[in-house]
């Protein structure tokens, strides 16, 4: 059986803020959306070969902590060149650091998912960058 892509589905509140933190915030773009009435509802979002879903949920719905025990991983080139763009662009992030061979920054969105940006690198476990510069 072959797999293709996975796709994280994410059910939010507010579409307009999200839109805001993934495509001004991050730099996604919107590769596909529903707009019944003209109003966006659901889209597909790109950075490179990394998509997410996003559609804001049903008020009945909106029960619960979004996000709680999920980290997504985007695999990248160069995860400090992330976090600089990010903070540059207003949105926190967690200093970069080494876990598992990969240099790892982190931020949560609108509705509390947590995702981690992360590349390869030599540099020791547990490093911080702050401790390189």
């Amino acid at each position: 059986m072959k797999v293709n892509e996975v796709v994280p589905f994410l059910m939010i509140k507010d579409m307009a803020r999200s839109i805001s933190f993934y495509v001004n915030g991050i730099g996604f773009e919107i590769e596909n959306e529903w707009r019944p009435g003209g109003v966006l509802r659901w889209c597909m979002l790109r950075l490179g070969n990394a998509r997410f879903m996003l559609q804001e949920h049903l008020p009945d719905q909106a029960k619960g902590t979004k996000g709680t025990g999920v980290r997504i991983c985007v695999f990248c080139e160069d995860a400090i060149a992330l976090y600089q763009q990010f903070v540059a662009s207003g949105i926190a992030a967690d200093e970069p650091y080494v876990g598992n061979r990969l240099w790892v920054t982190s931020l949560t969105d609108p509705d509390g998912y947590r995702i981690d940006f992360e590349s390869p690198t030599g540099v020791a476990e547990e490093t911080k960058l702050s401790e390189l510069e």
